[in-house]
């Protein structure tokens, strides 16, 4: 900047509406007025990727319920009928990895009292669960079939999934990126701006397979299944910088 000199001495006010006027152009270069870098413009928005595959395994649980006088006789029954529901499942291929114990319980069966007395214990229900994985889908109605006819009278909680659900929730995540992408961009042209680098992913979640409400076959076996899809999400939230 040329300072103009005036009887060959600049005045004072001069010289300094000059000194500010450089400062300012200083911190114009720099960012703000008090010297700081501007943050660059942003846009966070999120996305939300969805994918459906077949289960290839189910699990279940699978139980035995018995009475009796006593609790040891209701023990010792329930035992045995436990235990062919155990090797029966040994017998159809099952791994004992793929066998675990859920629940035993031991209760009382009540009879309500009369005129104000307490209820009378009138025998004993002893109850034993097991959840069994199933790892080809194929052996599923034969499972429960073969179960019952062991002497199973407690059969709930069928639940598909997939052994390696990895791959799959990959591609969701991959499918939430794009839409998230999407999103952005549609903003940045809507404040007539240019989207710029990924500053900022946050995964919010990704959800557990679940089974669609159509289902796709029935399972050739002695009980009907049918196994519908698999439906994997992944939810991301994700910070864009915005470019002039």
């Amino acid at each position: 900047m040329r300072l103009a000199r005036m009887g060959g001495a600049m005045p004072r006010a001069t010289l300094a509406l000059a000194l500010v006027g450089l400062a300012l152009a200083a911190c114009a270069r720099m960012g703000g007025p008090d010297g700081m870098p501007r943050r660059p413009s942003t846009v966070t928005v999120s996305g939300l990727g969805t994918v459906t595959a077949a289960p290839d395994m189910a699990e279940i649980t699978i139980g035995v319920v018995t009475q009796a006088l006593a609790a040891a006789q209701a023990l010792a029954a329930n035992s045995l009928a436990a235990e062919r529901l155990l090797q029966g499942l040994g017998g159809l291929g099952i791994a004992g990895r793929d066998v675990q114990t859920t629940n035993i319980s031991v209760s009382p069966l009540r009879r309500p009292g009369k005129d104000g007395q307490p209820p009378e214990i009138t025998g004993y229900e002893v109850s034993n669960q097991v959840r069994v994985r199933v790892r080809e889908l194929a052996r599923l109605g034969r499972v429960l079939d073969q179960q019952v006819g062991q002497g199973a009278n407690l059969v709930h909680g069928i639940r598909f999934g997939l052994q390696e659900p990895a791959p799959r929730l990959d591609e969701a995540r991959k499918l939430a990126m794009a839409d998230a992408r999407r999103k952005a961009e549609l903003y940045a042209v809507a404040a007539a701006l240019k989207l710029g680098r990924v500053v900022a992913v946050h995964e919010a979640g990704a959800a557990s397979p679940r089974p669609e409400m159509a289902p796709r076959a029935m399972i050739s076996a002695a009980v009907p299944v049918a196994p519908g899809e698999q439906e994997i999400q992944a939810s991301l939230t994700v910070t864009f910088t915005l470019e002039p």
